[in-house]
């Protein structure tokens, strides 16, 4: 190595430093800097201060570290282009069959240990999980930019409410009505933008999902309007998790079983019965990329000029994209309404949108593990944070310009085993 490449340019640091000062000023200063009182404000420069001279210090020291030859190499890793497609040799093994065995054990004995609070907060994650395998299988693998995909989750949650209000059904009669209702939502949305791509096709689903969300808060003898909606408790077989029964005819469990009350009994149900749906949608969309469909959505991402001139029919293949992303949003609406006991139309703004697709984005497109674990991290990351309430939307803001920056593919990119060549067959 010559002593040319291995010299320290203070000077380009000293630049960068001082750039990423400006930068924290301008971005920290109106946030931290100024505290506002009624109608009155106080600045804290001192707050201000600290937070940009670690900023400087921070980007002073990582200037230093990219110039040495350790530097270089992270350097030139995260520059260096990656394909859409991982592909692993073909007698690869995946570490998820010990994982997954170990994950199931977990959820066995997490209701045994945990409080209602820690159950609440797993059993969202798990309904953001549910939401983002949903919007994965459109965005993620069809590539059909979704932006209105709340309105399939409002449909869910609705579903089980208003039918327990005007047709009596319970959560197990109602939830596969709420499926198919929710699937032929997506292909009634699916038929109007078979034509449509990118942002023309972003626009309408955002309008979508803004027409469920006026209904329903503009709809007051049908839908009760922004009063909600109550959502009758879970009950199994007859058997209520309450204290008391509510319906005639049924018997709270703890009784029929003979045990003591567990006041967080439907809590517990509910993350049960959440987690084998998890499990049940995961194996389903395992199976479906590496079935013909599954390639298809994948052809339709890739380049629908190539996949039409293949003969796959574009129609069908958008639809059924709709169709099962719809359907698994129609499940964790159900889920939701479930845990919340009451629903209202301020609960599926477009935010909610945002954050399913951010969720899929995080994780990676097409990437059922990355989803996985993004929507844990958007979900439960907040709970963590709730001391720092003021600055949960920056962070998350600098988490995600981060990801783009290092992990354009996500936390975990899509991978696909390899085939091995036959014997007699050339390369």
């Amino acid at each position: 190595m010559s002593v040319k490449e291995s010299s320290i340019d203070f000077k380009r640091c000293l630049i960068d430093t001082i750039l990423a000062g400006l930068v924290a000023l301008i971005v920290f200063g109106p946030i931290v800097g100024v505290v506002l009182q009624g109608y009155d404000f106080t600045l804290q420069p001192v707050r201000v201060a600290w937070l940009v001279a670690a900023v400087m210090l921070g980007r002073f020291c990582l200037s230093l570290f990219l110039q040495t030859s350790a530097g270089r190499r992270v350097a030139d890793s995260f520059a260096s282009p990656s394909g859409g497609v991982h592909v692993l040799p073909p007698d690869h093994k995946s570490m998820l069959r010990f994982v997954i065995p170990v994950v199931v054990l977990l959820a066995i004995a997490f209701p045994f240990f945990a409080n209602k609070y820690l159950l609440s907060v797993v059993i969202l994650g798990l309904i953001y999980v549910l939401l983002g395998l949903g919007l994965n299988i459109v965005v993620g693998l069809a590539g059909l930019l979704d932006l209105g995909f709340v309105g399939f989750y409002a449909i869910g949650a609705y579903g089980l409410a208003l039918g327990y209000q005007y047709l009596g059904l319970g959560f197990w009669s109602a939830l596969p009505m709420v499926v198919i209702l929710a699937a032929c939502a997506g292909a009634l949305l699916g038929f109007p933008v078979l034509r449509m791509h990118g942002d023309y096709l972003a626009i309408v689903t955002l309008g979508f999902g803004e027409i469920i969300r006026l209904v329903l808060n503009n709809w007051m003898e049908f839908t009760k309007g922004p009063n909600g909606v109550p959502v009758p408790g879970p009950t199994l077989f007859g058997l209520e998790f309450g204290r008391r029964a509510k319906e005639q005819g049924h018997v709270p469990i703890h009784e029929w079983l003979g045990v003591a009350y567990n006041p967080n009994a439907t809590l517990i149900f509910t993350f049960v019965a959440l987690f084998v749906m998890v499990l049940i949608v995961l194996y389903i969309k395992h199976r479906l990329t590496r079935m013909p469909i599954g390639r298809a959505w994948e052809a339709l991402r890739e380049d629908e000029i190539a996949c039409r001139a293949m003969g796959l029919n574009h129609v069908l293949v958008k639809l059924s994209a709709f169709m099962m992303g719809a359907a698994v949003a129609g499940i964790a609406g159900v889920f939701f309404a479930t845990k919340q006991g009451f629903i209202d139309p301020s609960s599926f703004t477009f935010f909610e949108s945002a954050l399913i697709l951010a969720i899929v984005v995080l994780g990676g497109m097409g990437s059922t593990l990355g989803v996985v674990i993004a929507a844990f991290v958007l979900t439960v990351a907040p709970e963590l944070l709730r001391s720092f309430a003021e600055y949960r939307v920056l962070l998350f803001g600098i988490v995600m310009v981060l990801m783009m920056i290092w992990r354009p593919r996500g936390l975990v990119r899509i991978s696909r085993t390899g085939v091995a060549i036959r014997k007699g067959v050339a390369p």
